[in-house]
């Protein structure tokens, strides 16, 4: 059990009282098939003693409690402990009675956490939420806890940060009817009371399952997952499904009733989602409905029944589903297993692209409001891919909850907290052309680009709530911790495109949100940037970034340009990196995305910011974007992104004439490096993505021994690199250059030369790794050491 020093607070606990109402709120919400949120404020003493006590007196037997965060030790395994990051690992399973400590001054409030663990709980089971005692305060006034760690970006200490994110939290919990409570001065809540028992609502007692019905199928619950497990049956080829829900509608469930009679049929099913865990339920579905199968880790087998042929299901990561094809024999495509790809909101689209393209039969299953991606976004970016390549593909929507009936409390509450449910204003779409052209240029002459005052926002649920369902809507993945980052970032500024019904005004852009004047009756949010400011480290530690010895918390952009590329000035450089940005759909192509950077320029330069940056998966579309607003590639990443699935690329802009040397300085640097990684760690780069990053740059890119040897350049590169700085994929040209040079090849001797040479194809290379061995080089931390030594005896 938890142990926890509250032996004067344990004499003042009614236990069997206690008990008695659990039972009694259990009751009442299996009765409703509801889940319950129970708030307990105050000290951290008290607030553990009280929820170790439930754990005690909770009446479900069937697993133990879940205690989420807080510094409390566990003895036995009456309750179970887990750190708050490891929250995602009980995705798939169910709970009773989950305790989720924001309390203890070593954890705090995890939104990703809070969503994941939300989600797992079953029909009358209960979310115990322990938070500090000022939350409960009249006019709550939140402090930073443990988890604003994550935010607190160098120089700025978590105790300096703004807390507006959890202080927004405290009013929704204070202001939500359906939570319950349990004050300090109060020694049972009145939830567990006799008379807090109300009868279940007819309405309110479960999923609307067709039973009288002869189209019901008697494996689902819900019309919807009927509807879903036909789909299912019926899907042919180049015709793929996409199936959006909410959690708990039975998604994941409804895919594991059309695999078993996959399976049933002799049919093979290949299986894929961002981890294991969140297949559990389909698993689940299997062993049960297909009783004579057996699983072996990730692979269930059906065996051979008669007439029948074995049939199998097989889990496969996303990455290595390519490698699973090669391993087919040479068959039709017809003969290619179905797949079925879970959460795909959280998979790369490169890779959905590809299962497109291979698997004839494919179905797509994603959350709409999820913990771990959107599936709005996923279906606004994949929706135009489909249409293109499968005008026939389907979709489904599955609305009715399985595992909880409607109206759920909890299931409100966190939609609440966490702005799942975020949603952009309705717009109707813009005209470009004809007579309502004019009408359009008339109502966005009504519009404002406006800074936004944070603290203001935080309080302004309506225009929060447009603004982030904005946000959601464009950017393909966003978790529950985004809302945080965007209130309480340090350092981010935050601009958006504001309508109402009356302007009297064009409002610039360094103009505020309070500058502007009162909120007018009818506004709407049309666009929004995030921006954050980064870099401005003092030389001595930009340069120990720029060897590779010290990476403080934060500064993407600053950082890596200077550890990647080799700029200790861009550690020393200020930059407005933009994070965000996000037009309404029925203004794209109306030149608001051009209007909103605009506005960041001219408010960096107000700010003494004269160089922006940005940082996203390297797309065709995107690039075009951005050169397009005068930005040029500085970087790209040598490894796919996991949450795009492409290669980072980095692109800055000067916006005054003495940012233009750094800025031009990378970019050359980048232009020479570009066709040596092009010719090897990026040798699988699209074409178009190529041409994309060359358009610009022809006669650079097409001609690198045209831009000659520089020396100088050439011994600061070798020695950044010597000093600890980047990868020898990131010093190639140079490393040739030198090599050929006749006074810089003669520091060396034979054998370090030959050794150099191999290792331009890479430290990995088997010839090189060969050699390695051979000289006693065992292992990638002993070849990165020795190539290092070895290029520092150029450059002495």
């Amino acid at each position: 059990m938890l142990r926890v020093m509250t032996t004067s607070l344990e004499t003042a606990l009614d236990l069997p009282a206690l008990q008695r109402g659990s039972q009694r709120l259990q009751t009442r919400l299996l009765a409703c098939r509801h889940r319950g949120c129970l708030w307990i404020s105050g000290p951290r003493t008290l607030v553990q003693a009280r929820a170790l006590a439930l754990c005690a007196a909770w009446p479900d037997a069937a697993g133990a409690p879940l205690w989420l965060g807080g510094s409390v030790a566990v003895d036995g395994a009456s309750v179970r402990h887990l750190a708050m990051a490891k929250a995602a690992t009980q995705l798939g399973g169910e709970q009773s009675l989950v305790i989720f400590d924001a309390a203890s001054g070593d954890s705090g409030f995890d939104p990703d956490a809070f969503g994941a663990v939300s989600g797992t709980l079953k029909a009358g089971g209960l979310l115990v939420l322990l938070t500090p005692a000022e939350w409960a305060q009249a006019d709550p006034v939140a402090v930073p806890d443990a988890d604003y760690a994550r935010l607190a970006h160098w120089p700025v200490a978590r105790e300096q940060l703004a807390a507006r994110y959890l202080t927004r939290l405290a009013r929704c919990l204070q202001r939500d009817q359906q939570i319950m409570q349990w004050p300090e001065t109060v020694t049972l809540p009145l939830a567990f009371t006799a008379t807090a028992v109300d009868s279940p609502s007819p309405s309110d007692a479960g999923p609307v399952v067709s039973s009288g019905d002869s189209s019901h199928d008697p494996d689902c619950l819900t019309d919807d997952q009927c509807a879903v497990v036909a789909a299912l049956a019926a899907l042919a080829p180049h015709r793929p499904l996409v199936i959006s829900a909410d959690r708990g509608r039975g998604k994941s469930a409804a895919l594991g009733i059309a695999a078993a009679r996959c399976l049933r049929g002799g049919e093979d099913v290949w299986l894929t989602a961002p981890r294991p865990a969140a297949v559990v339920a389909i698993f689940a579905r299997l062993a049960a409905l297909v009783p004579d199968g057996c699983r072996e880790g990730n692979v269930f087998r059906m065996p051979a029944q008669g007439e029948q042929p074995a049939a199998v299901l097989r889990f496969i990561a996303p990455d290595a589903l390519g490698d699973a094809l090669e391993g087919l024999p040479a068959e039709t495509p017809a003969a290619l297993p179905r797949l079925y790809v879970d959460e795909a909101a959280a998979i790369p689209t490169p890779l959905l692209k590809d299962y497109l393209a291979h698997f004839p039969r494919i179905a797509f299953a994603t959350t709409v409001h999820g913990y771990e991606g959107t599936g709005r976004g996923f279906q606004l970016r994949f929706r135009a891919h489909l249409d293109r390549q499968c005008p026939g593909w389907q979709a489904r929507e599955m609305t009715a909850p399985v595992r909880w009936a409607v109206h759920d409390p909890l299931e409100q509450l966190t939609s609440d907290v966490l702005l799942l449910t975020a949603e952009p204003c309705e717009v109707e779409v813009l005209a470009a052309t004809g007579n309502a052209a004019d009408q359009s240029r008339a109502w966005l002459a009504e519009t404002q680009v406006v800074v936004l005052d944070r603290e203001r926002l935080a309080q302004d649920e309506a225009a929060l709530t447009q603004l982030f369902g904005l946000l959601v809507q464009a950017h393909y993945r966003t978790t529950p911790s985004d809302l945080r980052q965007l209130l309480d970032t340090p350092g981010l500024t935050l601009m958006g495109i504001r309508h109402c019904t009356s302007v009297a005004k064009d409002v610039t852009a360094c103009e505020s949100l309070d500058e502007a004047g009162e909120e007018s009756q009818g506004e709407r949010w049309l666009g929004v940037v995030a921006v954050v400011e980064e870099g401005g480290f003092p030389a001595p530690l930009a340069a120990e970034i720029w060897s590779g010895q010290r990476r403080p918390r934060g500064h993407l952009l600053a950082q890596s340009l200077a550890a990647h590329a080799g700029h200790q000035a861009a550690a020393e450089a200020r930059w407005w990196r933009v994070l965000r940005i996000a037009v309404h759909p029925a203004l794209w192509r109306c030149g608001q995305g051009t209007r909103l950077l605009q506005a960041v320029e001219q408010h960096a330069l107000l700010q003494g910011i004269a160089r922006l940056g940005t940082s996203f998966g390297a797309e065709v579309g995107l690039l075009a974007f951005w050169q397009a607003q005068g930005f040029a590639p500085l970087r790209l990443g040598l490894k796919r992104d996991s949450a795009s699935g492409e290669h980072a690329v980095m692109m800055g802009k000067a916006l005054a004439p003495d940012a233009m040397p750094l800025l031009e300085a990378m970019q050359a640097d980048f232009q020479y490096l570009l066709p040596s990684l092009l010719a090897h760690e990026l040798s699988i780069l699209p074409d178009i993505l190529r041409q994309s990053l060359s358009q610009h740059y022809g006669a650079l890119l097409g001609d690198e021994a045209s831009l000659g040897y520089d020396e100088q350049q050439t011994r600061h590169r070798l020695d950044w690199y010597r000093r600890g700085g980047g990868g020898l994929a990131l010093l190639r040209p140079w490393l040739v250059a030198a090599l050929s040079d006749t006074a810089s090849a003669s520091r060396l001797s034979d054998e370090v030369r030959e050794g150099l040479t191999l290792a331009l194809d890479g430290q990995d290379a088997p010839t090189f790794m060969r050699w390695a061995a051979t000289h006693g080089l065992d292992g990638r931390k002993a070849r990165d050491r020795w190539c290092r030594a070895a290029v520092g005896q150029l450059v002495q």
